[in-house]
């Protein structure tokens, strides 16, 4: 019975970023330079100091687990790896307490190397990670560090220069898409076509942003559309920012300022989304057919209607 119960629990109750996060190298979907180039320094067992940056959901910490799986047997894996994540105390203490200890002793039955992975290091304080300089340089020879960052800009120089630095960027829908399609035919979610667009599209690179996206649009209305993702995550609707540069362009001030105030308070949209979205659509340039007339965005941004609304 024991066992029964625990298969419900793995399943149902498991994030999928975390159900679905790629257990090998292999499993990786993206940056196939960076991965073969750690590829490598693992099989010559020659790994130096390494510095991951990029935009969050990009493989950082991901590539790192997986390059410690490589390296280490289960058994040993809690021995030779210490993992510190943003949760943790970032001060100096964190840096001349455990993980001085840490990178200070040697393992008695195993060779080889120990890993300090530090994931969100660009939220160490500079005192810290000052300390930290001092503890890399003393403890070369039987530990590894690996910090991982979303600002390359917070990390000291002096840190900086101590790493092999890869910069790790957004994915590609291309590479998006593929590994979305898996979760889907794992979990049996029905997903239109413009429901996945949407999901790429407000992702913006981040695979785990989309899975989540993903998972709780599914958990709440069943069947993944367009629709559906713009109003679980609490995005305006592309119809509705139509509309809003229908009113814009087409009614008197007093009218239009009425109806996208309506619909704001009605969606509870936020003044920022609308006004990117708006952004963008107008930044498209394509010819956009609102109310009466067709109207080209690019005559709105040179002014010319919004000189005659105005005139």
């Amino acid at each position: 019975m024991a066992s029964i119960g625990k298969i419900p629990l793995q399943s149902r109750n498991l994030p999928w970023v975390e159900k679905y996060r790629p257990q090998t190298l292999d499993d990786l979907i993206s940056h196939k330079d960076i991965l073969s180039t750690i590829q490598k320094f693992i099989s010559e067992d020659r790994l130096p100091h390494l510095l991951f940056y990029g935009p969050p959901g990009t493989g950082k910490t991901s590539t790192v687990l997986a390059s410690a799986k490589q390296l280490y047997k289960e058994k040993e894996f809690n021995a030779m790896v210490l993992e510190l994540n943003a949760s943790d105390d970032r001060g100096i203490d964190v840096v001349r307490g455990p993980i001085l200890s840490f990178a200070s002793t040697r393992t008695i039955f195993k060779k080889g190397f120990k890993l300090v992975i530090l994931d969100e290091a660009d939220a160490m304080t500079r005192d810290a990670q000052n300390a930290l300089r001092r503890v890399i340089e003393k403890y070369t020879e039987n530990t590894r560090f690996c910090l991982i960052c979303n600002y390359l800009s917070k990390i000291i120089p002096a840190l900086q220069s101590r790493c092999t630095r890869f910069r790790f960027g957004p994915l590609s829908q291309d590479q998006m898409i593929p590994r979305l399609e898996f979760v889907i035919q794992q979990e049996s979610i029905d997903v239109t076509p413009d429901g996945m667009k949407a999901i790429v599209t407000l992702s913006s690179g981040d695979m785990r942003r989309s899975l989540n996206i993903l998972q709780s649009t599914s958990m709440a209305y069943g069947k993944v559309t367009e629709d559906n993702v713009y109003t679980c995550t609490g995005h305006p609707l592309r119809s509705d920012i139509a509309n809003i540069l229908d009113w814009s362009l087409n009614k008197d001030f007093t009218s239009a300022y009425n109806q996208i105030l309506q619909l704001k308070t009605l969606k509870g949209l936020a003044l920022h989304d609308i006004l990117t979205e708006v952004h963008l659509l107008i930044h498209r340039g394509k010819d956009w057919t609102g109310g009466s007339k067709p109207v080209h965005c690019s005559h709105y941004m040179r002014g010319e209607l919004l000189g005659e609304r105005t005139a």
